[in-house]
């Protein structure tokens, strides 16, 4: 069957009068590949002048990124500049995220484990890089390297989220943490938990609507706490499945009470015992 000429001309006119261009998104898990290698996995690079020729290679695929969204070279060049001179500092965040995975997960025994092993530290490297491109004001490119992240791991991070230090995801699979969310260091999160918003509508794009996560709070399995203006305060522990639309005080316990009843519909006979 042939496509029709009229909707391929349509396709053809659409592309030439976009705003911005669209990037090779293999290119874009190249960079955020051969990034985490040379920061983490660097088997190979030997010498200072074989890790300058890959991070010249990353600089110019950065660039062509950029520029390809922004469509301004001197825009795309100085925002690639500017990111590789925050890359230490990322670098060093990223290592005390690591440690602290080390630190509190008994399933771990080395930071290689780490590094090669866990999906949520990897979730946390790309959350790391895309949130410092999302704060130099470059368009796209963040939200879809964080997308990257989310197909490969299931944690869904938006990078305009604001996270402290030894940040430590904890098996992490359908993690959500929204876009106004600040979380503050040494935070804890297992699995399931939603960090959203209580109303989702285009006119509140940009007020504060994701919580606050304040210092050295754990968030256990399926926990989903709600609202730009509910805080969870310092020190708190937040258990599985619970939901949280209003302010935590700090050093609290949140949990639902469990209970267990057993269905009784008479008299269990007394064991037997069989002598042959």
């Amino acid at each position: 069957m042939k496509v029709p000429d009229h909707f391929i001309k349509k396709i053809l006119e659409k592309k030439k009068t976009s705003s911005r261009g669209f990037f090779d998104t293999r290119k874009m898990e190249g960079f955020v590949n051969q990034l985490y290698h040379i920061l983490f996995l660097s088997q190979g690079l030997n010498t200072e002048d074989q890790i300058n020729i890959e991070f010249g290679e990353l600089h110019k695929i950065l660039f062509d990124l950029v520029k390809n969204t922004s469509k301004d070279g001197v825009f795309a060049e100085k925002q690639t500049d500017d990111f590789f001179l925050a890359l230490p500092d990322l670098y060093n965040t990223l290592i005390l995220d690591a440690e602290s995975i080390l630190e509190f997960d008994p399933a771990t025994e080395s930071l290689e484990e780490i590094l090669l092993a866990y999906p949520g530290f990897f979730a946390t490297y790309v959350y790391r890089i895309s949130h410092q491109l999302w704060i130099q004001k470059i368009k796209i490119l963040p939200r879809v390297i964080s997308e990257y992240a989310h197909s490969r791991t299931g944690i869904d991070i938006h990078p305009g989220a604001i996270i402290g230090e030894h940040f430590f995801i904890d098996h992490g699979t359908g993690i959500v943490i929204g876009e106004t969310t600040v979380i503050g260091n040494h935070v804890k999160l297992y699995q399931g938990v939603t960090l959203g918003a209580l109303h989702v509508s285009k006119d509140k794009a940009n007020e504060k609507r994701h919580p606050n996560i304040e210092d050295h709070v754990i968030i256990y399995s399926g926990a989903t706490i709600l609202g730009g203006n509910t805080t969870i305060g310092r020190e708190s522990i937040i258990g599985g499945n619970v939901w949280i639309t209003q302010d935590v005080p700090s050093g609290s316990l949140v949990y639902h009470k469990s209970e267990i009843k057993i269905k009784d519909n008479g008299t269990l006979p007394e064991s037997l015992t069989f002598v042959i």
